[in-house]
């Protein structure tokens, strides 16, 4: 059944070729699709266009659906175009004529617009949420680690001290930015496009902000060729949120399986949260954050796509949009997984004593040591020329008894108030 359906028979090569793979990827969507249609066809017996009895009709019949989709057995057969053609299949089989008046004053353009919308809400809020776990997980560690010192570095090179509450506590605050830009999202997507039929409105009277309030959507998506063209926008601005925080992810992994390997040695984690090699006995290797960092990077990827898919359409529907769909709820799919895998591991985290008497690490604190000669009278180029010269013959004496107490440093970490910084959930 093809809600487009006319007096001929497509190509089923073509046929194929332009249904691609809507099936699968609607099974994420249709639960949205019939709390969408509940609301219409509230509107619709709310302007008069079906009586209060067909209404009750179409209720009891997407209830059932809707009771399908939560247990698991909503399918989509291969008879079936996509999810809206399933659904108003399966009501005009229970309700006859009645089920087919559901597509009243609409189009599958604003249909899948407003299933899409309404999903990326809640698995938006869903990631947000994730995320807040993941935050609270850093900053205990570093609460729990802020005595312990680590080597700072730049160009990976040894650099200055740091430590792990900084370490920790630095990508728990970069998480806050990614969730404000995940809320604006939300803000965004937040617009009921429903009524916009197929971009172009409908000369039926229907009532726009009756879905609005059903639906719970903030406010309207006003002008109906402007929520036409959220299509694809919404998709480019919901990937760019969502690589921001894979970004941060990937990151935190790298650093990671840095400070694994045995040329670092800062941390380990539980054998059984690592994997070994076919040939080498001695390995324990950090599969689940090499993985976690190239789907990251694969996330990240996706806005360079959308753009590519959408940016040189002009207003109106094109079928190209069908293709936006595939890929961002894979990528939310996977970003939920990765959180919560990112967050079982981080937590089992083992923390080891760093040696900062080792030589490797005797010019950790060159810096500090010109601070202190500045701090007693010494002009900083002079300082500075002083302590690299000392590097230079090889007498430089380290010393690490020096306090960092500016907010923000190794001694001063604000945990408070970077837990007071997290947006309200």
């Amino acid at each position: 059944m093809k809600l487009w359906e006319k007096q001929f028979t497509v190509d089923k090569i073509i046929e194929n070729f332009t249904v691609g793979n809507d099936r699968l990827i609607d099974i994420h969507l249709a639960k949205y699709d019939i709390i969408a249609s509940k609301a219409h066809a509230n509107m619709l017996l709310a302007v008069g266009i079906i009586t209060a009895d067909e209404n009750n009709q179409l209720q009891e019949g997407l209830n059932y659906l809707l009771d399908e989709v939560k247990n698991g057995t909503f399918t989509i057969e291969d008879d079936f175009e996509d999810m809206h053609s399933k659904i108003e299949f399966e009501l005009t089989k229970k309700h006859g004529d009645v089920g087919k008046k559901i597509h009243t004053a609409r189009s599958r353009n604003d249909q899948v617009l407003v299933a899409l919308q309404l999903y990326y809400k809640e698995e938006i809020n869903s990631i947000i949420s994730q995320t807040k776990t993941l935050f609270d997980t850093l900053i205990s560690l570093a609460e729990t680690h802020k005595e312990s010192l680590l080597p700072g570095y730049t160009h990976l090179q040894v650099a200055m001290p740091s430590s792990f509450g900084l370490w920790f506590s630095a990508y728990a605050e970069n998480l806050i930015d990614d969730v404000i830009l995940l809320q604006s999202v939300v803000k965004i997507v937040d617009q009921n496009p429903l009524g916009s039929a197929a971009g172009y409105g409908s000369s039926f009277p229907i009532d726009r902000k009756l879905t609005t309030n059903e639906l719970q959507f903030s406010t309207l998506k006003y002008n109906v060729v402007a929520a036409q063209m959220s299509r694809g926008k919404n998709e480019r601005i919901l990937a760019s949120a969502l690589g921001n925080l894979a970004n941060t992810l990937s990151k935190f992994s790298m650093d990671i399986c840095l400070y694994m390997s045995q040329n670092f040695g800062f941390i380990s984690f539980p054998d059984e949260l690592t994997t070994g090699s076919s040939i080498m006995p001695h390995k324990k290797n950090p599969d689940v954050f090499e993985l976690i960092r190239g789907k990251c990077n694969q996330i990240q990827a996706l806005q360079t796509e959308m753009l590519l898919l959408s940016n040189n359409l002009p207003s109106g529907y094109h079928r190209d949009y069908q293709l936006l769909k595939e890929n961002i709820i894979k990528a939310i799919e996977s970003l939920k997984e990765i959180l919560t895998i990112f967050n079982y591991a981080i937590a089992q985290v083992q923390v080891k004593k760093v040696d900062l008497n080792d030589e490797k690490y005797k010019y950790l604190f060159t810096v500090d040591t010109i601070n202190n000669l500045v701090t007693e009278g010494t002009p900083f180029r002079e300082a500075y020329n002083n302590i690299s010269k000392e590097v230079e013959n090889g007498t430089y004496v380290p010393d690490s008894s020096k306090k960092h107490t500016h907010i923000g440093s190794i001694h001063n970490l604000c945990l408070d108030e970077i837990k007071n910084k997290f947006p309200s959930l």
